[in-house]
């Protein structure tokens, strides 16, 4: 085995390289999220490949998915409404990542339990790989509880927040 002098600073051909590379990645992550966006419920699995450069991601699928699914209730956040029932429609996760309430940080929250929400409004974030996902309300209704923290990491398809239809 050999070892590398430490002082030796790396040739212009291999740092241009790495940043192809790394150009090459974040172009397959970028269109590897609005490819799951579209997609009406998450894939089994998905392999991109870009030239020499492949990324492949596995889901699991069958009965395993439905425990997990049906496992305890969240932890309620501060403004959750104390009753929710099961038959409350849910507004959900669009993908994997870190679900944010507000804009930005500091910022007021999109919705509050209470808020009324017409088709298409804007009531989170979800954030993947530097790619902020809007959480939208596919129907109009009344928060009824808050199902998820800011901050909080969400699978695809989580709960997020449930509502009472109009």
């Amino acid at each position: 085995m050999t070892t590398m002098d430490e002082n030796v600073t790396p040739t212009p051909e291999l740092d241009s390289a790495q940043h192809d590379y790394l150009q090459i990645l974040d172009a397959i992550q970028s269109g590897a999220l609005r490819l799951l966006a579209g997609f009406p419920a998450q894939p089994s699995g998905l392999r991109i490949q870009v030239g020499e450069v492949t990324v492949e991601a596995q889901w699991p699928q069958g009965p395993g998915e439905a425990a997990v699914s049906a496992g305890a209730a969240p932890a309620p956040a501060t403004d959750v409404a104390t009753e929710v029932t099961v038959a409350d429609p849910v507004i959900r996760a669009p993908s994997v990542g870190v679900f944010y309430r507000s804009p930005q940080p500091g910022a007021e929250p999109f919705v509050a339990v209470g808020d009324r929400v017409s088709p298409g409004r804007q009531v989170g974030i979800v954030e993947a790989m530097k790619l902020m996902i809007p959480v939208t309300a596919e129907a109009g209704g009344v928060v009824t509880a808050i199902l998820k923290q800011d901050g909080d990491s969400v699978q695809f398809d989580e709960p997020l927040f449930s509502y009472s239809p109009e």
